[in-house]
């Protein structure tokens, strides 16, 4: 960390406001959370670190009962909140204050704009942009002791130190090529509260194939699973820990009636019969005789024939050329999910925001025929206008 800030470790809090103070009129906050959730339901916040300028801090989450302070630079909607794949860390934050930081600015979505690949990882980000290879040391790191290692805190301060760096630089680079504001939508649904607010009653339709169910037995499907996601929250378990999908379908098929019908379904722990036991043959009887919630339309994928097939990879070769001249993910551009939809003619006009004018056009052209693709005199592809 040579030539870098020094920074602070904060565990008390008249640090957490100190520094806080210090960075409350910063334009942007690089931040990223170190946490745990393997043995709980909610994840268990370990570590903040934060970054602006030369403002570097770790802030000790386990240490500190209140974190108001950070909290008001969190909900500030002056200051821009950077992070990479920020899902997790601001469904953290939501379920700390039932609040979701804005506005934000993601690297991972924001890197396919300039020819990364889509989804990539922080490390591999870092190392594409900035040329630096980062530690991988302590991936699997358990951020709960006390004291932290001082290369422990080295390594978990990297996530921040290199993030602003990108921040800047996409942030310049999305700017001078008037991209800046295509994320805005992206953004604006990682902000959504309602992406991290999954009501327990709702939690069924997770369940995989759940459209092969019905009667009775999508009744209990429903109710065991709601029972199971309340009692997971008020435990703090994993909902899994309590029980598998697997196990849940089993109950909701055979339907015990009795403490020893319950012993016989393979694969439901024994302390959880014993906990829990009467509740459950209770609740599943009185499921199953209730009429269940309507399952949510399933599209059944459309098998392509060979020329819709060829249809999709034509649109295809010139999504793939459009993305080599605009430095952009061709899957970002229209991922071949949502070519299919256009051949199918289920997804006429689904290209939204910035991509409709870069390609929508160009594709209606070519499935009505009014354009063909033929090979550029640079190499490529270039489209010419049918006579």
């Amino acid at each position: 960390m040579t030539d870098l800030p020094a920074h602070a470790y904060i565990d008390t809090a008249d640090a957490l406001s100190a520094f806080c103070a210090r960075i409350a009129s910063a334009p942007y906050i690089a931040i990223d959370t170190e946490f745990l959730r393997e043995r709980t339901y909610r994840p268990e916040l370990c570590l903040v670190q934060v970054k602006h300028d030369d403002q570097l801090a770790c802030i000790d989450t386990l240490a500190l009962d209140d974190l108001g302070p950070f909290v008001a630079i969190l909900d500030d909607p002056a200051v821009v909140k950077v992070l990479h794949a920020a899902s997790q860390d601001l469904e953290i934050f939501w379920l700390m204050n039932r609040r979701v930081p804005a506005p934000i600015f993601d690297t991972q979505v924001a890197a396919p704009l300039l020819g990364h690949g889509e989804q990539i990882g922080y490390g591999n980000l870092v190392n594409e942009r900035l040329d630096v290879e980062l530690a991988k040391s302590h991936t699997r790191a358990d951020w709960t002791r006390r004291p932290l290692p001082p290369e422990q805190i080295d390594y978990a301060l990297d996530d921040v130190i290199w993030l602003e760096k990108l921040y800047l630089s996409m942030r310049d680079e999305l700017e001078s090529l008037g991209r800046l504001d295509w994320l805005a939508p992206e953004f604006a649904a990682a902000e959504d509260p309602a992406k991290y607010d999954q009501p327990a009653a709702e939690r069924w339709k997770k369940i995989r194939n759940i459209q092969r169910y019905k009667g009775p037995t999508l009744a209990v499907i429903q109710a065991l699973a709601e029972w199971r996601e309340l009692t997971a929250r008020q435990r703090n378990l994993p909902r899994n820990w309590l029980m598998k999908d697997d196990v849940l379908l089993a109950l909701a098929q055979q339907r015990p009636d009795s403490d020893t019908e319950l012993g016989h379904v393979r694969g439901l722990d024994r302390k959880i019969r014993e906990r829990h036991g009467a509740e459950l043959v209770t609740l599943i009887g009185e499921a199953a005789t209730r009429t269940p919630a309507p399952v949510p339309p399933f599209a059944k994928k459309r098998k392509l024939d060979a020329g819709l097939a060829a249809r999709v990879q034509l649109l295809d070769a010139w999504v793939h050329q459009r993305g080599l001249e605009l430095g952009i993910a061709p899957g970002l551009l229209a991922p071949p999910k949502l070519l299919e939809r256009m051949v199918t003619g289920d997804g006429r006009g689904a290209l939204a925001g910035w991509r409709e004018p870069l390609l929508g056009e160009d594709l209606a052209a070519l499935l009505d025929g009014r354009s063909a693709l033929a090979a550029g005199g640079k190499g490529g592809l270039e489209m010419v206008e049918k006579a």
